[in-house]
Formats: C-alpha cells, sequence, structure tokens
C-alpha cells in the first residue's frame, strides 16, 4: 500500500478531468478579469474626465458636464475633503485623482489575480 491510497472505509474524489469543462470555467474566469478591469478603467476615466472639465472650466449647467460631475462625486465619495489645499484646482485633482489611481489599481490587480488562476 502506497502513501498515497485512500483510508479504507472513505469514499474517494477525482478531479473531473473534462476538458471542455475546464475550457469553459478558464474562458468565464478570462471573462470576468475582463469585464473588472473594463469596470475600473471606467470609473477612473470619468474621475479623470471630471479632473479635465473642472480644470478647463467646463461650462457647469451643461447637462453632460453635470452628469460627469455628479458620476465622479459618487464614485469618489470616500475621498472627498481628504485633502484641503488653498488652490482649489490642485484640491480637485488630488480628491479625485486618489479614488482614479485607486480604482485602477484594485481592478488590474484583482483582474490579473483572476487571469493568474
Amino acid at each position: 500500500m502506497s502513501n498515497f491510497d485512500p483510508v479504507p472505509g472513505y469514499q474517494t474524489y477525482q478531479q473531473s478531468s473534462d476538458p471542455e469543462r475546464s475550457a469553459r470555467r478558464q474562458v468565464a474566469t478570462r471573462r470576468t478579469a475582463l469585464t473588472v478591469c473594463t469596470v475600473a478603467d471606467i470609473a477612473a476615466g470619468l474621475l479623470g474626465l471630471w479632473i479635465l472639465l473642472f480644470l478647463l472650466h467646463a461650462n457647469s449647467a451643461n447637462v453632460f458636464v453635470e452628469f460627469v460631475r455628479g458620476t465622479a462625486n459618487w464614485l469618489a465619495w470616500w475621498s472627498q475633503d481628504i485633502f484641503t489645499m488653498d488652490t482649489e484646482g490642485l484640491r480637485v485633482v488630488l480628491n479625485y485623482g486618489l479614488p482614479a489611481v485607486m480604482y485602477l489599481l484594485i481592478g488590474h490587480g484583482i483582474s490579473a489575480r483572476l487571469n493568474r488562476a
């Protein structure tokens, strides 16, 4: 009897060797990783767009500018007023840039981890 033989009385479980099932699982994992990466990129892009619109003094009454601002505020709720600078532009860059970088790092990190599995 070798060291790898099951203990008498216990049922043994073997890992599925079905290559089709394994391929489907791999495709699903890659799609999930791509989705996570895409959501992180969109979030960071909207935050970056708001920073750009703010620095270029975009018309705040414009519907598109209001949408981007509202979305950026929603995405960056946790980082509002972390940095309180006298310079308004620098304050916006830091308070909205930090979550953009965090979304990119976390989203791409999760995506890389899923692709490795």
